[in-house]
C-alpha cells in the first residue's frame, strides 16, 4: 500500500500513519482472524463492522466475535437501512443478533431528503440515469454511512478482490481517505467464494436466504436480481449499468453531493 506517498495530503487525519503502513505490509495475505485481532487490539470499541448481512459480512462478524471473546473486547456491528431492503435481510439480521448477542446499530437515511427525492423524481429515479442512481445511493447509503463512521477510528468490511473490477486491488488494511483517514479493514479480501461458503457452513454462520436463490450480492431490493448462469457475481447489482459503475459510493469514489 502506498500510504506514505499520501501522507502529506492527509493533514486532517487523526490517525498515526506509520503503524498502519507497517500493519498493512505485515497483514497482507494474513488470515482474517489476524487482521481483526490487530484491529480490535488497536481500536477496541472504536472499530465497527459494516454489514449488509451478506455471507461475507456475516463471516467477518463470526471471526470478529471469536477474536473479541478471546481479547475481552466487545464487537460492534452497524447496518444501513435504506428503506428498500428485502425482507430476507432483516430476517438475517435477527439471526445474527440471536447467534452472537450483538446489537445492530442501524443507520437510516434522512427522512426529509428521501421525501424530497421521491416527490421530485418518483420511486425509481435511480434507473433513469447514473447521476440519479448516485443521488439515491448518496441519500440512502453514503450519508448514513458517514454518520456511522463519524465516531469511529476504524471499520471492517466483507469486501473481496474477486467481487468486481473495482475491488481487485483492495488490500486487507488501508487508510480510508474519504472518511477522515480512519482505518479500513478487509479481512477476507483474498478469500474466494468457495472459501467463504466453506467457512460459513463449517461454523454455522447465518446465511442470507437470497444467496441460495441465485443472489451472490445483496443490496436494495429494486437494484438487485439473481444472476444468470455464466454471469459475473456482481451482474445482479444495478444490472442496467456498465460494470465499471457498479459501486454505490460507500467503497469507492466521492460521495454524491445532495442538496
Amino acid at each position: 500500500m502506498t500510504t506514505e506517498t499520501k501522507a502529506d495530503s492527509r493533514v486532517s487525519s487523526r490517525v498515526d500513519i506509520r503503524p498502519i503502513d507497517e500493519a498493512a505490509a505485515r497483514l497482507s495475505g494474513a488470515a482474517p482472524d489476524s487482521v481483526l485481532r490487530w484491529g480490535l487490539e488497536q481500536y477496541g470499541a472504536k472499530l465497527a463492522i459494516a454489514s449488509s448481512f451478506s455471507i461475507e459480512d456475516c463471516v467477518v462478524i463470526d471471526v470478529a466475535h471469536k477474536v473479541g471473546k478471546q481479547l475481552g473486547v466487545p464487537v460492534r456491528v452497524f447496518a444501513l437501512d435504506t428503506g428498500r431492503l428485502p425482507e430476507e435481510t432483516y430476517l438475517t439480521a435477527e439471526r445474527v443478533i440471536a447467534k452472537y448477542g450483538i446489537p445492530i446499530e442501524w443507520q437510516f437515511p434522512d427522512r426529509i431528503a428521501v421525501e424530497r427525492l421521491v416527490q421530485a423524481k418518483g420511486l425509481y429515479s435511480f434507473r433513469d440515469s447514473l447521476d440519479n442512481r448516485h443521488e439515491c445511493c448518496g441519500i440512502r447509503k453514503v450519508e448514513p454511512l458517514g454518520r456511522a463512521l463519524a465516531g469511529l477510528d476504524a471499520w471492517a468490511t466483507g469486501l473481496r478482490n474477486e467481487q468486481s473490477p473495482t475491488r481487485t486491488d483492495t488490500p486487507a488494511v488501508e487508510i480510508d481517505d474519504k472518511h477522515r483517514g480512519i482505518v479500513k479493514l478487509n479481512p477476507i479480501v483474498r478469500w474466494s467464494t468457495a472459501e467463504v461458503r466453506a467457512y460459513a457452513d463449517e461454523h454455522k454462520v447465518p446465511i442470507h436466504p437470497l444467496h441460495d436463490r441465485g443472489y451472490p450480492s445483496i443490496g436494495c431490493a429494486p437494484c438487485t436480481r439473481a444472476v444468470k448462469p455464466g454471469e459475473h457475481a456482481r451482474a445482479g447489482r444495478w444490472w442496467w449499468e456498465d460494470p465499471e459503475n457498479k459501486e454505490c459510493g460507500i467503497h469507492i469514489g466521492d460521495a454524491p453531493k445532495v442538496d
